[in-house]
């Protein structure tokens, strides 16, 4: 049989151009909605303080005092039983974290 002449090598294909979007440019010096430090309302600052606070700050406090006082409901995780400081931001004597947000929205301006 006869050897058949040897093929050139090849140039690999070139990868098909990405699909996905160009990343955005970061923002420099404007804070996102979670940065902003806003000002709790007299209610909320019993447990956050009165300063300006940025809301994830008052979101990871409100958890620390939650945690701390042992405020959910062992039988569903997920429910927040209020005390006597969280009643007044809750308006209720128990509310879902998922919850919990929409009520501390109303207290920080």
């Amino acid at each position: 049989m006869a050897k058949s002449p040897a093929k050139p090598p090849t140039a690999k294909a070139k990868p098909a151009a990405s699909t996905k979007p160009a990343a955005k440019p970061a923002r420099s010096g404007a804070p996102n909605a979670l940065q902003t430090p806003l000002k709790p309302s007299p209610q909320l600052a019993v447990i956050v303080g009165a300063g300006p606070i940025p809301r994830g700050e008052v979101v990871s406090k409100v958890w620390s005092y939650i945690k701390e006082k042992n405020l959910q409901n062992p039988a569903n995780k997920r429910e927040i039983l209020a005390d006597a400081a969280l009643r007044p931001i809750f308006g209720t004597d128990k509310v879902t974290m998922f919850e919990m947000n929409k009520h501390l929205a109303k207290h920080l301006s």
